[in-house]
């Protein structure tokens, strides 16, 4: 029952195969005379643009026509293909693995099905040698693996990259020949030979040296740490002018407060900042602890007087 089964299916994955590939072959010969008569048009177009001096507009078009181009010759190859594996469908029929050469051509087509949006017969034909050599055969052609034996113009001719500025340079000069357009091609060989950034990358010229930050000291301009003691006034003196002394005190600390503030260096590193800041909260809190001790001596000797007063 089994043999029946296979050669059933046999049968079957041979007159799909043929049809497949009959189809994919009339469908390519139709798209290669369209594809002629645009060609033949968007050359003549390119050729205007270039006697009338809009050579910026010929530059931009003459990639499509590079690219219409390498289609046609893909589809050239692949026709090719397509009949050379229609006339040995037997021999795919007779035998469970590719045949050595076949492989080419049958690996060629399987790479060129999804990347040919106008030839849909190519994907039927894809599925069936995949239903026939499995999905890792399929996935190793898809893949470009080595040793898969897809034909190298055809990955060449179906690639999506930009064609070079030379060979763009030497399509509109053959144009240009073609067309008899006396054209001066030294402006769009400057062009093509202009190196342009990348601009995702960034600028790649490295930074300027008066552009590199210079790493300041950690040693503070001001030094703020002094001692508490020389802070606070004495007890005489603040008996005497306890007032002036309050003032001085607050404006010398405020003083300190603002040499010692971290907007003034903002080339420190964060350390620095923060020593800093933690400097200035000092010296706030000696300036709070000298106005404390004035106001307390101002009513001490504000109460002996009163008391002397009193008594007399």
């Amino acid at each position: 029952m089994s043999v029946l089964n296979q050669l059933f299916n046999r049968g079957v994955l041979g007159s799909r195969c043929k049809t497949c590939l009959n189809l994919a072959i009339s469908r390519i010969k139709l798209l290669q005379n369209r594809r002629d008569a645009q060609l033949k048009q968007m050359r003549k177009e390119i050729a205007q643009f270039l006697q009338t001096g809009q050579e910026a507009i010929a530059r931009i078009r003459v990639e499509h026509v590079i690219r219409e181009q390498n289609i046609w010759a893909a589809y050239e190859i692949l026709e090719m293909f397509c009949e050379f594996v229609l006339a040995r469908v037997p021999i795919l029929e007779s035998q469970r693995e590719c045949p050595q050469e076949l492989r080419a051509a049958i690996t060629s087509i399987i790479f060129a099905a999804p990347r040919c949006s106008d030839l849909p017969d190519l994907l039927q034909v894809k599925n069936l040698f995949t239903a026939k050599y499995g999905k890792e055969f399929v996935s190793a052609v898809s893949e470009l693996r080595p040793d898969t034996s897809v034909n190298r113009t055809i990955i060449e001719k179906l690639s999506v990259s930009a064609p070079a500025g030379q060979e763009k340079l030497r399509l509109l000069k053959e144009i240009a020949r073609e067309y008899n357009v006396i054209w001066d091609s030294s402006k769009t060989e400057a062009e093509f030979n202009k190196k342009h950034d990348d601009l995702l990358d960034g600028p790649k010229q490295g930074a300027t040296p008066s552009a590199v930050p210079t790493r300041q000291s950690n040693t503070p301009r001001h030094p703020t740490n002094k001692p508490k003691s020389e802070s606070l006034p004495s007890r005489g003196a603040a008996s005497s002018t306890p007032s002036a002394n309050s003032n001085g005190t607050r404006a010398s600390n405020t003083n300190s407060y603002l040499d010692s503030s971290p907007s003034k260096d903002m080339g420190l590193k964060p350390s620095d900042i923060l020593e800093k800041a933690r400097a200035a909260i000092a010296s706030a809190e000696r300036a709070s602890a000298a106005a404390r001790a004035a106001s307390e001596l101002v009513n001490v000797n504000f109460g002996s007087i009163e008391l002397q007063g009193g008594k007399s």
